[in-house]
C-alpha cells in the first residue's frame, strides 16, 4: 500500500510539472549552428534567440540573458519547425461516417493529448499538425490544428489557440462507398457527391439569408416575426460561404477536382486546399489559376482504384505551376519522416533545397492559415525550431532537439525508453495471476464456441 502511494504521488508531481511546461513560454539561446529561415535566407555560424516562446533574435554573437538556457549547435542545422498539414494523431476516432454532411461534429471536442504519436512526431522534428475528420462524408467535420506540446492530459493545451477553423470534405470513393454502396444514401456515384455539396450550399445559403433578415428586422418597430430554427450543420456550412473556414478536400481524380473548383467558384467559395490530390498534375494550372493549394504525398499511390495514375513528380510540377504545395504525412508513422519525404522531390522534380524545405515548413503554414506565426524563423514568430544533426534534406539527417514555443519537448540524448505517462517498461508483470471473473467469464464463452 504504502508503494502504491508512493506511486501516486510521484505520478501527480509528474503531471504539475507537465502542466506547468504547457502554461509557460521558453527561453533559450541557441548559438553557432546553420541557421535555415526559408524566408531569408540561410546564416552560417549564426544564433536563435526565443524570450517568451517567441523568436526575439537572429544573427550573430547574441548574447543570452540572465537565466536564459544556452545551446551550442555548432556544426548542426536549426530550421522551423515541420508541420503536417494532414495527420491524424491525438484523435481516437475520425469518422462520423452516419451521414453524407457531418459538419457540426469537430475533431478538437475528442483530441487525446496522451497519444504517444505526439511523442513520435516531435521526435521527426514536426511541432504542428492538422488533426483531420476523416474522409468517409462528403462534408465532413471541423479539425483542429494542433501544438506538439508532449506531457500534458488537458486537450486545451495542445489546441494552437488562434488557429483558422477548418473543415473536411471528400470526393469520389470513399463517400460513395460509405453511403451509397453502404446504406444506399445518396452519394452513390461521383455525380451524386456534386449533388451533395450544391444541396448543403443552396439550404445553408438560405438558412444564411433567413437569419440575416431576421436580425436586420428584429429591432424594428411593430415586428413580430420569429426566429428560424438554429441548425449546427448548417450554421458551420454557412460560415463557409463567409469564407470563415478554411475547406481541406480529399481528392485524387483529376475531373473531380475540376468540378469542385467550379461547384465552389459558383457559391464564392475562395478557401481550398485539396488533400492527397494525385491527379493534380494534370489540371495544375487550373488549380493555381482557382487560387487553390494541395497537399499532397511524396510517393504514395496504387492503394485502391482511383488512386493507381499517380506520379512522383506530382509536387513538383504543382510547384513548378505556382500551386502552395505541401508534402504530408497521414500517418503516425511517416510524419516522423517529413524532411525525407520532402527531399524525394529534388530526385523527382530537381527542387531547390529552399522549394523542398517550404514544403513541410511555410507552405503548410500558409495552407492552415498560421504562417503570420510559424513556417520560417523571424523575429516575432513563435518559437518552433528543430535542431538537425546534418542537413535536413540529406539521408543522413536525425533531429536532435524539438522546440515548442521554445519550450524544449524533444532532446535525443533524454530520450527514454518507454514516454508513456503511466507505464514503467521496466514494471513487472505476473502473467501467472488468478484470471478475474470477467476474464474467466470470456474464456468459458471462447471455449464453447469452439466446442
Amino acid at each position: 500500500m504504502k508503494k502504491q502511494f508512493s506511486l501516486i504521488i510521484m505520478i501527480s508531481l509528474f503531471l504539475v510539472d507537465s502542466f506547468s511546461a504547457q502554461t509557460k513560454k521558453g527561453d533559450v539561446l541557441i548559438k553557432n549552428g546553420t541557421v535555415i529561415t526559408v524566408t531569408n535566407g540561410t546564416r552560417e555560424n549564426a544564433d536563435v534567440l526565443i524570450r517568451n516562446g517567441k523568436i526575439s533574435g537572429i544573427g550573430q554573437n547574441l548574447s543570452a540573458p540572465s537565466g536564459v538556457q544556452v545551446i551550442d549547435a555548432t556544426g548542426k542545422y536549426i530550421m522551423p519547425g515541420i508541420i503536417d498539414a494532414h495527420s491524424h494523431i491525438a484523435l481516437d476516432a475520425v469518422n462520423e461516417a452516419t451521414q453524407p454532411v457531418t459538419a457540426q461534429v469537430w475533431t478538437g471536442d475528442a483530441l487525446n493529448p496522451l497519444d504517444v504519436g505526439i511523442y513520435r512526431a516531435l521526435a521527426g522534428g514536426v511541432t504542428i499538425s492538422h488533426a483531420m475528420h476523416g474522409s468517409a462524408n462528403a462534408i465532413g467535420g471541423q479539425n483542429e490544428t494542433i501544438k506538439h506540446r508532449w506531457g500534458t492530459v488537458k486537450m486545451d493545451d495542445i489546441r494552437m489557440e488562434g488557429a483558422p477553423r477548418t473543415i473536411k470534405f471528400a470526393l469520389g470513393e470513399n463517400p460513395t462507398r460509405v453511403h451509397g454502396e453502404g446504406s444506399g444514401l445518396l452519394p452513390r456515384t461521383r455525380m451524386g457527391v456534386e449533388q451533395v455539396f450544391r444541396r448543403s450550399f443552396s439550404e445553408a445559403k438560405e438558412y444564411m439569408e433567413a437569419w440575416d433578415e431576421y436580425n436586420n428586422n428584429k429591432n424594428k418597430r411593430g415586428f413580430k416575426g420569429m426566429p428560424p430554427i438554429y441548425d449546427l450543420q448548417k450554421e458551420v456550412i454557412a460560415d463557409i460561404l463567409r469564407g470563415e473556414i478554411i475547406v481541406h478536400c480529399h481528392s485524387y481524380r483529376a475531373d473531380e477536382i475540376l468540378m469542385l473548383m467550379e461547384v465552389f467558384k459558383d457559391y464564392g467559395i475562395e478557401k481550398l486546399v485539396f488533400q492527397h490530390a494525385n491527379e493534380a498534375f494534370k489540371v495544375a494550372p487550373e488549380i493555381a489559376e482557382f487560387g487553390a493549394m494541395a497537399s499532397v504525398f511524396a510517393d504514395w499511390w496504387a492503394y485502391k482504384f482511383e488512386v493507381y495514375y499517380s506520379t512522383a513528380y506530382n509536387a513538383a510540377i504543382l510547384t513548378q505551376n505556382g500551386v502552395n504545395t505541401s508534402i504530408n504525412s497521414d500517418s503516425g508513422e511517416l510524419i516522423r519522416h517529413l524532411y525525407h519525404e520532402a527531399a524525394k522531390t529534388q530526385k523527382y522534380g530537381n527542387l531547390t533545397d529552399h522549394q523542398a524545405l517550404e514544403l513541410i515548413t511555410l507552405n503548410p503554414a500558409k495552407q492552415l492559415g498560421i504562417d503570420n506565426r510559424v513556417g520560417s524563423l523571424e523575429v516575432g514568430k513563435d518559437g518552433d525550431v528543430v535542431i538537425f544533426e546534418n542537413h535536413p534534406l540529406s539521408i543522413y539527417a536525425i533531429p536532435q532537439m524539438t522546440f515548442v514555443d521554445g519550450v524544449k519537448y524533444f532532446d535525443i540524448k533524454e530520450d527514454r525508453d518507454d514516454i508513456r505517462i503511466y507505464v514503467d517498461p521496466l514494471e513487472e508483470v505476473d502473467v501467472m495471476r488468478e484470471m478475474t471473473e470477467h476474464e474467466k467469464c470470456m474464456s468459458n464463452t471462447w471455449e464453447f464456441l469452439n466446442e
